[in-house]
């Protein structure tokens, strides 16, 4: 099957105190998307549609020399969901798996997003994402599950009852959509929330109720449990690299 990505590379990353869109902010000296793209290339995506906004010819520069990278602009940020859609021209006529991961997530793994692939594509999914178990789930989206344990969608945390505050598996940004189901979604998606922003977090219940196959599979690693929104953020992450035989 064919594999597509879609990178969400266009916030600004206030609380990173850097003049550098958040995307290309160093990780062990190199910027942070540059890890994304090689873990997609490893996994056999041969196209990849990086969304760029903040400073985006810079971005443009810096990854011009990589194969296979288109640049869409969103010109506006109106959200996760917002920042697909701006790729529709390019999703229209694309057959296959869509992977859908940020650009500030370093440690990204290719094991995790074969593990993904893999069950999607042999399972013939509209939608599988990828998540894990988080000992401390503050300020994450989390995975709402019925009493069979299917999944039934992703609630933010702003949006979260007390009892759903409690679940500890949560919503790392990693999907992979069938792409013409994506782009069905999307028609249905609304930006009737408190941000007024389309989130693609919507999408996999958007999804479930037209009847189609979703589900989330906590094969995530640890490691990427570690998102990047500040300079001390970015320090715990540089260690994990290392760690685990990241090289500068």
């Amino acid at each position: 099957m064919k594999r597509l990505a879609v990178v969400l590379a266009a916030g600004k990353g206030t609380r990173m105190k850097s003049e550098l869109p958040k995307v290309l902010v160093p990780a062990l000296g190199r910027p942070m998307i540059e890890y994304v793209l090689e873990a997609l290339t490893k996994v056999g995506v041969d196209q990849i549609l990086v969304v760029v906004g903040h400073r985006a010819d810079l971005v443009r520069e810096t990854l011009a020399d990589r194969p296979g990278v288109r640049f869409i602009d969103q010109t506006e940020q109106l959200g996760t969901g917002h920042a697909v859609m701006v790729c529709r021209e390019e999703l229209n006529d694309f057959d296959g798996s869509v992977v859908v991961l940020t650009g500030d997530s370093p440690l990204v793994q290719v094991g995790s997003l074969e593990k993904l692939l893999d069950r999607f594509e042999q399972e013939e999914m509209a939608c599988l994402l990828g998540t894990l178990e988080k000992e401390n789930p503050t300020g994450l989206g989390r995975i709402v599950r019925d009493d069979e344990g299917r999944f039934t969608g992703i609630v933010e945390e702003k949006d979260a009852t007390d009892q759903q505050r409690q679940i500890r598996e949560v919503n790392m940004s990693t999907y992979v959509f069938d792409c013409q189901n994506l782009l069905s979604a999307l028609d249905k998606l609304t930006n009737e929330n408190r941000q007024r922003e389309y989130y693609l977090t919507d999408c996999p219940a958007i999804l479930r109720q037209m009847g189609l196959s979703v589900d989330a599979s906590p094969v995530l690693e640890t490691c990427e449990a570690l998102s990047v929104n500040s300079m001390e953020d970015l320090r715990l992450v540089e260690e994990e690299m290392s760690r685990l035989g990241y090289t500068k």
